[in-house]
């Protein structure tokens, strides 16, 4: 009787092993088109999205694809009306506008595609007085807007359009929902067969502060990806030094953090439709002290890449940099023998990015977007080459 047990065991087990074989040969290589658009959509991937600014095309690396699912080529300018900025001045090109179209971004959005890499175009406003002016009569300028980005990004092969539109003073209600109407009638002229997905960025503020343009919970299930800009908790133009993009001490070391961030933004976005801004540059000053936190000498203030970060270390023989349990973030401290001053630099690296990418796993985020590619050092990209796979 045992015998016969382990004879009906054994002919079982043949009998799964060869299904399995029989699916992994002959059924899974005939999948295509809808069928693997389902199992993309039963196992979503993680995104990690990349943004090049056209200012730093020649530093970037000219193959992302071990790190990031998307390329966001940053950027094209949105003037008043709508319609696409092709020049600043007279006879002077809009100078995004001018490396899309003189061939200097062709050869990462070529090794990009050759490796599977998605295309995103960003459109871009940081102008207080262009933004109002196109929201005079939002439905108008979002048609032009569309009309003229939709056959660019077809020549190029974006296939997802980016919106950044950053307003500097505070909106009014009134501002907000023509901002909302705008991002609406974008959606509504949107060809879907040739652009495939829209995305926006919102600060960080936007999720607890009502005088942000955006409004997150009208925005949302307008767009199928929100970036959250975590980062510029301290800027140049700071009072004092601090981290760039803090992970903790929310009310104690900071006013505000990235994981407060992003539990402000959960309660108005589906976790998988959120994505985590994640910096790759800080910030340095010059102060009068040798303490962290310090008052910052006013208009000393700069960017520092993670690159040119590494190359201080080391080429500094007294800099050190000193990571920060509560930030999560690196900040190097020295004194300029020929002037006496002090130089504060907080920046991220490698250890400050993995943290980041735990924070996305841990809420279950729909991934992660670089602000951004080209200030990257060494190896500061390391903990995303596992990230979305």
């Amino acid at each position: 009787m045992k015998g016969k047990t382990i004879l009906i065991v054994l002919i079982l087990l043949t009998l799964i092993f060869a299904g399995f074989l029989a699916v992994r040969n002959y059924l899974l290589p005939k999948m295509s088109g809808e069928n693997v658009s389902l199992i993309n959509i039963l196992i979503p991937r993680r995104e990690a999205i990349g943004f090049l600014p056209y200012w730093l095309i020649s530093r970037a690396q000219s193959d992302y694809s071990k790190y990031i699912t998307t390329l966001t080529y940053f950027s094209l300018t949105v003037d008043g009306d709508g319609t696409i900025q092709k020049y600043t001045n007279p006879g002077e090109s809009e100078p995004g506008y001018l490396a899309l179209n003189n061939g200097k971004i062709n050869p990462f959005l070529d090794s990009a595609r050759q490796k599977g890499v998605d295309l995103s175009l960003a459109v871009f406003s940081g102008n207080d007085e262009t933004i109002t002016k196109m929201l005079e009569n939002p439905e108008t300028s979002a048609k032009k807007l569309i009309r003229e980005v939709t056959p660019i990004m077809e020549k190029y092969g974006f296939t997802d359009l980016n919106l950044d539109i950053e307003q500097v003073k505070e909106a009014s209600p009134e501002a907000r929902a023509k901002f909302t109407r705008f991002i609406q009638a974008v959606k509504n002229n949107l060809d879907v067969k040739r652009v495939k997905s829209l995305s926006i960025d919102i600060t960080a503020s936007a999720f607890i502060k009502k005088t942000n343009l955006c409004d997150p919970i009208a925005l949302t299930p307008l767009v199928d990806k929100v970036i959250l800009m975590a980062y510029d908790y301290h800027y140049v133009g700071s009072y004092v030094t601090g981290p760039v993009a803090p992970e903790g001490g929310a009310g104690t070391v900071s006013e505000f953090d990235t994981r407060t961030a992003v539990e402000a933004a959960l309660e108005m976005v589906p976790p998988k439709k959120l994505i985590l801004g994640v910096p790759l540059y800080g910030y340095g000053w010059e102060t009068i002290g040798s303490i962290p936190r310090s008052a910052v000498i006013p208009g000393s203030g700069f960017v520092i890449s993670n690159a040119k970060a590494e190359n201080l270390l080391s080429s500094c023989a007294t800099c050190s940099a000193e990571f920060d349990d509560i930030d999560k973030e690196n900040h190097i401290i020295y004194k300029d023998q020929d002037t006496g001053t002090y130089y504060q630099i907080f920046y991220p690296d490698k250890q400050a990015a993995q943290y980041k990418v735990n924070l996305a796993k841990e809420q279950s985020l729909g991934g992660i977007a670089l602000w951004a590619l080209g200030y990257e050092g060494k190896t500061i990209l390391d903990p995303l080459s596992s990230y979305h796979n």
